[in-house]
């Protein structure tokens, strides 16, 4: 099967299945109302093949109307700026920043200008930019720090409300999953009416290890690339997961949320190993739960929010769209050739469609 005829498909168009919840319209972290993305993709020479995300939980002032949020840590070995004053507080007050690791400089400082730049500000004097990061140092020259802190303010400008482009594109650029060429990918899932009717929406930054699996069937194994296998192919490297919802949920049934989101991340076959920075960032957009930055000293908050026993929906939506964004970011990256003509393969996607047909008929 040639795969150029199924190029612009995404896997759930062409018969992989994934779980039991509809998407929203677009498939996307973007479904959920009020979220904005940009991506800056830069490829110049042989050598330079990065890039940066921006994700906007809203599109106003967000350190004037702060999100809930929470951070999980499910493997440290990383750069998260910003994510101690996330767990402090339980709110973001940023756009939130993905680009790779020697880059995160650039982006804490374009995030910090951008907000101070924006009308209300005038007078703020601290900022706190949520800045995540994976090393695509194996195709990109990351030495030379090509990022700058005006193309970060560029992404974030440029983010809108629309289905993303994914695969080789942002901080997906220059990234490797799995032995194959990762990238961004993104999903959504919409619950019923009966269930709050509300919307997750899942983005994620490949690049990480481990022993791939799509659909139930052992594609790592299949493909003979699994940890351990060679130096090249070794389980190490990271994984950014963005969760967006307009479910009324605070900051810690959000952080119950995130830790879903590495059973998802595990579904595809991925291990969390000792060099892996896996972190997840999730936030609600639900009005009603904006921190005002210029509120009263001394007044009461007063908030509507969901019980425990309602997320349990919701934990399943992360799940799920957590695994079909990794699953999504595979299909829709290309082959890359990078710093000292290293290259590395996009997934033989005819092959694994055949395998995972034959399984599922």
């Amino acid at each position: 099967m040639n795969s150029n005829s199924f190029a612009q498909k995404r896997p759930r168009e062409l018969g992989v299945p994934f779980g039991i919840l509809p998407t929203g319209s677009w498939n996307s972290i973007t479904d959920v109302p009020g979220v904005k993305v940009g991506h800056f993709t830069k490829i110049e020479g042989e050598s330079i093949r990065t890039g940066v995300t921006a994700i906007l939980p809203h599109g106003g002032n967000i350190f004037q109307e702060k999100v809930p949020a929470a951070i999980f840590v499910g493997n440290g070995f990383g750069k998260l700026a910003g994510v101690t004053q996330v767990q402090e507080l339980g709110n973001i007050e940023s756009p939130i920043i993905l680009t790779n690791t020697l880059s995160v400089a650039a982006g804490i400082e374009g995030a910090v200008k951008y907000s101070l730049a924006l009308p209300g500000n005038e007078n703020v004097g601290s900022v706190n930019a949520v800045v995540g990061e994976t090393n695509d140092g194996f195709l990109n020259d990351i030495r030379g720090m090509h990022i700058s802190p005006e193309e970060v303010i560029q992404t974030i400008e440029s983010a809108e409300s629309a289905p993303l482009e994914e695969g080789n594109v942002g901080a997906g650029t220059g990234t490797i999953c799995f032995g194959w060429k990762g990238g961004i990918g993104s999903s959504s899932r919409k619950l019923p009416e009966s269930l709050g009717g509300y919307t997750v929406g899942v983005l994620v930054q490949t690049n990480f290890g481990g022993n791939l699996q799509i659909a139930g069937v052992p594609v790592g194994e299949k493909l003979g690339k699994y940890p351990f296998k060679d130096a090249l192919e070794k389980a190490d490297g990271s994984c950014m997961i963005v969760i967006a919802t307009d479910a009324p949920v605070l900051e810690r049934n959000l952080e119950r949320m995130a830790q879903r989101a590495m059973m998802g991340l595990g579904k595809t076959g991925g291990i969390a190993s000792n060099g892996s920075g896996d972190y997840v960032i999730a936030f609600s957009t639900a009005e009603g739960l904006r921190i005002s930055y210029s509120a009263k000293s001394g007044a009461i908050e007063e908030a509507s929010f969901l019980r425990n026993d309602d997320m349990s929906s919701l934990f399943l939506a992360v799940i799920e769209a957590t695994e079909e964004a990794v699953v999504n970011s595979l299909f829709a990256a290309e082959t890359m050739t990078g710093k000292e003509g290293r290259v590395i393969e996009a997934l033989p996607k005819g092959k694994v469609l055949s395998w995972i047909k034959s399984k599922n008929p």
